[in-house]
């Protein structure tokens, strides 16, 4: 398949699209997570998570995906990978974590998953 032959608005099966609309519903959870890219801020919302969530304006959703620690509700409520990096950083969850709740399994069925797979 050649790239001009790609649809770019075909939905992926359990996936969320990131596109204007969702960018600007995750506004608030974005520009949160890029303020981690500070120490401070880290710091700051470990100490308050719930007061960090209101200083950037979060939804309910957004708050609750975030307490939840669910990568996958946090891109639902508008979330950009790259920024949530930094909060799955911060919860110190690895690629291995974010791919489990991905696919629906444990951690450690995961990893073996992977192992499989590289044999």
């Amino acid at each position: 398949m050649e790239p001009e032959d790609f649809d770019h608005h075909t939905p992926i099966e359990g996936t969320t699209l990131f596109d204007g609309e969702m960018a600007m519903i995750g506004y608030a959870l974005n520009k949160m997570c890029y303020s981690f890219n500070n120490a401070e801020a880290r710091e700051q919302y470990l100490a308050d998570p719930e007061a960090y969530f209101e200083k950037f304006g979060l939804n309910e959703a957004q708050k609750q995906a975030c307490r939840n620690k669910n990568v996958l509700e946090m891109i639902a409520a508008g979330g950009n990978i790259y920024y949530l990096a930094k909060l799955a950083g911060i919860y110190k969850l690895n690629m291995q974590d974010i791919g489990a709740q991905q696919t629906g399994m444990s951690v450690e069925d995961f990893k073996e998953k992977l192992r499989r797979a590289g044999d």
